[in-house]
């Protein structure tokens, strides 16, 4: 009997790859079968449309313990038997739909991947875009989403240390929610996602199982939003306290040898998470869904495989350890239920009692065709990148400080205090550097190092030049953790494109992952893991090509570390890397849109330059005589000044600052490979022939002291100023 079109609407598949389906069983899918398939096959779990792109980020280092893919989270060794444990994943439809728990529970699932792997989570960061704050859904968004995440993670304890917010226009119905975990682990004692050892049984840990996520990966993930569908009932609800106790049991039970492996049930439920699991472990399973947990009635062998209820855990007991287990779970509290075993006949076998409901090779399910597409690139890119800078007048001397603090006002570029004051970033005692610099700093207890984290990704970069946007994202990211006095270690991305089968969109994915290519392998950081969230569409207008990416980095002495903002009266202020801005790099910058309205021109790196620089601002801090370090971004020069004054309400005024070209380029223009720092008058010949070592210069703008910014001739304001626009700019807009 031909399958409806509806029907495979439902599960997100094509009648091209039902048919493949078919062809691969030798007979039509059973109800549930092809809901396993639909779910396995999405863009969510099975990367269709993008595992060949993915394939070409590099990910090999000696520090690097797995591949990208192989388990929930990245492995990266940092020393002492240590080891981070990261990742960094997207809720952005459930967000759209429910933001509080959508996001709220972004957050619980990204913990579970890391906890799983038998690492105590320490740190919490996220990445978020907003349409317009003018909009009262998009502050609607805004406010449900900053709930979620600060209630479920200050409920966990866990530290939520930083991240970026952006807000344009394309976000409007499609915010984007990535949230980002890292954890600590003994590199001896780590828990692998595998379902092996056949007899070893299969326990279904934690919450009981609603209908609360059907279809989660295959329709949420897996397609675009479309103004008729209700898709509420796929939104996820959850539960921080359960969680809680998840994970203190799941780390007591990590310190054992009764388990075979263990793994959260996230997109897809148990489907995904039993098949997968024996797909790694090489072998099959075998469940019986009467024997699961159920908190609604009358549910179905199909809801219960695809159910998303958050708080669950599969565990790979080893035989004989069962009761052991139990034990443990109970004297958490924590309800635990044996639902089948590991088979070694490489099939995933689904009873419901004595009837067999689902019976395909576990291979077979995990292996969707692949997608490659061959693109040109769109016209209109062409128009984008195609900027006049003399089209538009350049900024007079009598506008300049009041351009100044619209900038320092503007949303994107403002103080996200009233955004992290709202996070517990303290607890754990760890946190050595708080939100709001360039990136955060952890110690890690026991040793004396410390761990740098950042999120980064300018989505405007992306949209008018996928490519240069792709390796920005990761050079800024790395300069991010360099200013810190961190090396980079690894990377993890979240990759948040529109619908990949269109033309243009698969275009974006393929230049910007081409871009972060370059980029890792020329500043050589290994990308340890990540994910990809396609169709953020709505009405068929896709969201700006959006590559956030999560870095981690090492500082071997904590002490050694390094803040953003300037530290002391009369220290020497300098900017290292590229001298100044050329008049192009107003071109898609932040100033170019607010002032004018205007998203055009092309970014410019030179990733040379900015590796050297890198290296230079590392060696500096490491010797000592570096005490402070802000990069050049968005803003440009002026909001860097600005925001390195306003960090410790220090003053700034520059000797004779010349420059060449348009005042716009050079105050608030977006050069890249440049770097703000401070540093002690008897440090400053020491810090003058190191940048020369590196062949990159080192230009004395001013002295850090008073209680006013002053660039002699065109900026000059009272620190209060200055402050008022940046600390209260994006609350005044909600």
């Amino acid at each position: 009997m031909p399958i409806s079109k509806e029907a495979l609407d439902e599960v997100a598949l094509s009648e091209k790859e039902y048919q493949l389906i078919v062809e691969q069983l030798g007979r039509e899918p059973s109800e549930v079968e092809l809901g396993m398939f639909g779910s396995l096959w999405s863009e969510h779990c099975g990367y269709k449309h993008s595992k060949a792109l993915l394939k070409q980020l590099p990910s090999k280092s000696k520090r690097l313990l797995v591949k990208p893919g192989e388990e929930n989270a990245g492995v990266v060794d940092i020393g002492d038997g240590l080891v981070v444990v990261m990742k960094i994943e997207s809720h952005n439809h459930p967000s759209a739909i429910e933001p509080y728990q959508g996001a709220a529970t972004g957050v619980g699932g990204i913990v579970r991947d890391i906890f799983t792997m038998g690492a105590r989570p320490i740190a919490l960061m996220n990445s978020l875009r907003f349409g317009p704050l003018t909009d009262p859904h998009n502050r609607y968004l805004f406010g449900g989403v900053v709930g979620g995440i600060a209630g479920y993670g200050n409920c966990l304890g866990i530290p939520d240390v930083g991240g970026e917010i952006f807000f344009a226009e394309c976000y409007s119905a499609n915010p984007l929610v990535n949230a980002l975990c890292l954890g600590i682990a003994e590199a001896k004692k780590l828990v692998r996602a595998r379902a092996y050892g056949e007899g070893n049984l299969l326990m279904l840990v934690g919450a009981d199982t609603g209908r609360d996520g059907l279809h989660g990966a295959s329709g949420l993930a897996s397609r675009t939003f479309e103004e008729e569908r209700e898709l509420r009932s796929t939104v996820q609800v959850g539960n921080p306290f359960l969680e809680k106790l998840l994970i203190e049991a799941c780390l007591e039970l990590a310190e054992t040898d009764w388990i075979a492996g263990m793994q959260d049930l996230g997109a897809a439920g148990l489907t995904s998470s039993a098949v997968e699991s024996a797909a790694r472990g090489g072998g099959g399973i075998e469940i019986d869904v009467l024997k699961m947990p159920r908190r609604e009635k009358g549910m179905t062998p199909y809801e219960i495989m695809l159910s998303e209820s958050q708080e669950r855990m599969l565990v790979v007991v080893k035989k004989g350890y069962e009761d052991k287990v139990k034990a443990l779970f109970d004297r958490w509290e924590l309800r635990s239920d044996i639902i089948g075993h590991v088979t070694s006949d490489g099939v995933a076998r689904i009873r419901e009692g004595k009837k067999v409901v689902a019976e395909a090779p576990v291979n077979l399910l995990t292996s969707p065709p692949i997608y490659r597409r061959r693109v040109k690139k769109p016209e209109w890119l062409n128009k984008l990148q195609t900027f006049d800078v003399n089209s538009i007048p350049d900024l007079s001397r009598k506008k300049a400080n009041s351009t100044l603090l619209r900038l320092l006002a503007s949303p994107n570029i403002a103080s996200k205090r009233c955004v992290y004051r709202q996070y517990d970033h303290q607890v754990g005692n760890n946190t050595v550097v708080l939100p709001g610099s360039d990136a955060a700093v952890l110690r890690i207890k026991g040793t004396k190092k410390a761990i740098s984290l950042t999120t980064d990704g300018n989505a405007r970069y992306c949209y008018v030049n996928p490519y240069l946007g792709g390796v920005i994202a990761v050079a800024e990211a790395a300069r991010n953790l360099a200013c810190s006095g961190a090396q980079p270690l690894a990377i993890t991305d979240c990759l948040n494109f529109g619908n990949p089968e269109k033309g243009d969109v698969y275009y974006q994915l393929k230049e910007c992952i081409n871009g972060m290519v370059r980029a890792c392998r020329e500043l050589k950081i290994p990308v340890m893991s990540g994910n990809v969230s396609l169709y953020n569409e709505t009405k068929g207008e896709a969201i700006y090509p959006t590559p956030v990416i999560g870095m981690v980095g090492l500082i071997e002495d904590v002490k050694k570390h390094c803040i953003s903002g300037f530290k002391n009266e009369g220290d020497m202020v300098f900017l290292l890397g590229d001298r100044q801005a050329v008049d192009s790099s107003i071109g898609s910058s932040e100033y170019l849109e607010l002032i004018h309205g205007i998203i055009k021109g092309n970014p410019y790196i030179d990733l040379g330059m900015e590796k050297r620089l890198q290296h230079c601002c590392l060696e500096a801090i490491g010797r000592g005589f570096i005490n402070s370090a802000h990069d050049c971004s968005e803003g440009g020069l002026g909001v860097t000044l600005a925001e390195s004054c306003l960090a410790n309400g220090l003053g700034f005024a520059s000797s004779d600052w010349k420059f060449e070209g348009r005042l716009d380029a050079a105050l608030f223009g977006e050069a890249q490979s440049r770097i703000i720092v401070s540093v002690a008058p008897k440090s400053a010949r020491k810090l003058e022939k190191l940048a020369a070592r590196y062949q990159i210069a080192a230009a004395r703008l001013g002295t850090v002291g008073g209680k006013r910014l002053i660039l002699k001739g065109y900026i000059d304001l009272p620190l209060k100023e200055p402050g008022e626009a940046w600390w209260g700019g994006l609350e005044k807009s909600l």
